[in-house]
């Protein structure tokens, strides 16, 4: 029995000494870097977000309402609303999981993953 108490204590001071994973991109400002190097550009007015990239607009968030609309090229291709990602009205992700990747605040990492996923970054 001591034996068990002695391995589970072993393993989890060994889980605890292992450091989080760091999100791959992280906003600085507002421009979004990769290992130091700025790969995009965040602009904001009012409550809209336009992601740049080497000064193009790529996409961009717009609040309307309680959501957030990932936009395109003036289409849809995503809303963002109480933590959720959803593409055509169904569930794609969350904001959590886009802040994994994307050490950004809410809205710009969630946008950031949004475009990323439909292969517009």
């Amino acid at each position: 029995m001591n034996r068990i108490l002695l391995s589970s204590v072993v393993a989890m001071s060994l889980c605890a000494a292992l450091p989080a994973s760091a999100s791959e991109y992280r906003c600085s400002g507002n421009r979004v870097e990769k290992s130091g190097s700025t790969k995009y550009t965040i602009r904001s007015s009012g409550s809209s977000y336009t992601i740049e990239k080497s000064g193009s607009t790529v996409g961009q968030a717009v609040q309307r309402g309680n959501k957030y609309y990932v936009e395109v090229s003036g289409s849809t291709v995503a809303t963002i609303e109480n933590g959720k990602i959803e593409k055509s009205g169904s569930s794609w992700g969350t904001v959590s999981e886009a802040q994994r990747t994307y050490d950004c605040p809410d809205i710009v990492a969630a946008t950031l993953w949004v475009l990323d996923k439909a292969g517009k970054l």
